[in-house]
């Protein structure tokens, strides 16, 4: 299952030194919507090597600014030490998510 990612436990997630993919997303968003079901398959995939997580940009408006998102779905790839190594704007076929984790394993 895809993590819940706040602005509370997201300094933690970093900490825990894991690669991580943010899935910044809204309830309105439609393309959010149909990616939701991608981005938990691929939580289950590599939950033993990568957290996988969906951030709210309305519950979590500070995170969103500080990684400066303007559209969504937005997918941002953090390595280990937590620093933005890619990211993905717009609806994503699985191949691509697959291909930008499988860069930061």
């Amino acid at each position: 299952m895809a993590l819940h990612i706040t602005e509370e436990n997201y300094e933690e997630l970093v900490k825990a030194g894991k690669p991580m993919m943010i899935d910044f997303w809204a309830t309105w968003c439609g393309p959010c919507k149909r990616m939701a079901p991608l981005v938990e398959e691929l939580a289950e995939q590599y939950a033993d090597t990568m957290n996988i997580g969906k951030c709210d940009i309305e519950e979590a408006e500070d995170l969103a600014t500080q990684f400066q998102i303007t559209s969504i779905p937005s997918f941002v790839f953090l390595d280990a030490e937590g620093n933005v190594k890619a990211r993905l704007v717009g609806s994503q076929p699985k191949s691509k998510l697959e291909e930008t984790i499988q860069s930061l394993l």
